[in-house]
Parts: structure tokens; C-alpha cells; sequence
């Protein structure tokens, strides 16, 4: 059995193909997921990772998820915050709730993820944390002030953790996808996506399979001097 890997909203879009890229680099995978209780038995039973449901905006119920994983597959070492959602409205419509509900999962929520599995990476001196951020917190995108300003703090707490962890052989990296062929992202009109593309100088949308093997990179050990770094797959959209 290899080493344990937790992947936050694991069992669909961009997370799904990330669990199963570490599975088959030999992770032993749990695949966290909010509420979607039939996807992600479709998903156990195409992929044989096992799922466990859990909030990642409630602190408790994240500690207790991953105390389960652990009591289950061993301890975590490798942690893949990927959960997010959206509440688009242009700011002057925007609703405090609208705006907490985006705060509490994409931003809040890599803090109750990473929080209580920290102490034991820091024991075994071992860790991979890797924290899927946006294009859209890099530069920003009408309608999204929530969720550009948490993929924006993403990219801050990987960078303190990186300094934090270093010295215990644990590396905190983030990951800023662009436009990705998602199932999200192929529902939109048509129209719209086309003119998603046309903004991308390669021309495509993204796949998650290529989101998927910046992560297996990351926390594979010759990853290991790669600390505190942003890897923006973004078919050269946007540049930092």
C-alpha cells in the first residue's frame, strides 16, 4: 500500500481525475466530497477509491472525515485541497451570504483540510500539500470578487505554509488552472465557450487529466525542492 492521499471534492470534475492519477501512481486515495451521494458511488464503483462525505466549510466535520480516513487507510501524506464552489454576482448585487458561503468552502475550507492532518506531517517529517487555486485569483474576473479574493488567499497560505513546513520535509505548492473542459465548463451556451477559447492562445480548453499530472508531479518525491510555487496551467492566458 502506498502512501495515503486525500483529495477534497475528489470524486468529480478536475478532483476525480486528480484521485485517479494518484491511484495509478500507487496512492492509496480517499476521495472527499460534499453532497452529491450518487456521483460519488458511480465514482467508487468505476474507480474502486473510496469516498467519504464531509463539509469542508465546517471545521468539525472535516477533522472527524479525515480522522475516519485515517482510522481506515493510514495516515495522510499527501493533501489535495481542490474543493470549491461558485456564487457569481456582480459586486454591487452580491450577498454577504453569497459572499460567505464562497469564503467558507474555497478559503476557509483549505485551512480545515490541511489544519488537522499538519501535526502528523510535521511528526513524520514528510508532507505534500497542494492547493488547487484559479486563474481567476491571479487576475481577477467580473463577478467573482468572492471567489477571485479566495483563490487569491490560496496562493498566500501555500506560501506560508512552504516556509513553515520546509525544515519537516513538507512542501506546500498550489496549482492555478485556467479554463478547463469540465463538466461546468461545457454546459455553458456554446456561444460562451467559444468565446472562452478565443481568449486562450493555444485554442482549447484545458483537460483535468493535465491538471491531474501537476499534481502527481508535485507530490512525488522529486518534487521535493519545489516549495511555495504557483504552476499556472492556463494555455498562456494569463502570465505572473
Amino acid at each position: 500500500m502506498g502512501r495515503v492521499a486525500l483529495v477534497t471534492g475528489g470524486s468529480r470534475g478536475i478532483g476525480a481525475a486528480i484521485s485517479k492519477a494518484l491511484k495509478d501512481a500507487g496512492y492509496t486515495v480517499a476521495a472527499n466530497y460534499a453532497g452529491n451521494d450518487e456521483a460519488a458511488a458511480a465514482f467508487t464503483a468505476e474507480t474502486g477509491i473510496k469516498t467519504y462525505k464531509w463539509n469542508v466549510a465546517d471545521y468539525d466535520a472535516s477533522k472527524a472525515g479525515i480522522e475516519a480516513v485515517e482510522a481506515e487507510l493510514g495516515p495522510i501524506d499527501v493533501v489535495v485541497a481542490n474543493a470549491g464552489i461558485t456564487r457569481d454576482a456582480p459586486f454591487h448585487k452580491m450577498t454577504p451570504d453569497q459572499w460567505k458561503q464562497v469564503i467558507d468552502t474555497n478559503l476557509t475550507g483549505v485551512f480545515n483540510t490541511v489544519h488537522p492532518i499538519w501535526p502528523g506531517l510535521r511528526e513524520r517529517k514528510f508532507g505534500r500539500v497542494v492547493v488547487i487555486s484559479s486563474i481567476n485569483g491571479q487576475k481577477g474576473q467580473f463577478g467573482q470578487v468572492n471567489y477571485a479574493a479566495t483563490k487569491a488567499g490560496d496562493l498566500g497560505i501555500v506560501k506560508s505554509l512552504a516556509q513553515e513546513g520546509a525544515r519537516f520535509g513538507i512542501t506546500a505548492n498550489a496549482i492555478c488552472p485556467g479554463y478547463i473542459a469540465t463538466e461546468m465548463v461545457m454546459a455553458v451556451p456554446e456561444k460562451v465557450r467559444e468565446s472562452i477559447i478565443a481568449q486562450i492562445p493555444t485554442g482549447r480548453l484545458g483537460e483535468p487529466e493535465e491538471i491531474a499530472r501537476c499534481v502527481k508531479f508535485l507530490v512525488s518525491d522529486d518534487a521535493g525542492f519545489v516549495n511555495g510555487s504557483t504552476i499556472s496551467a492556463n494555455g498562456a492566458q494569463f502570465f505572473v
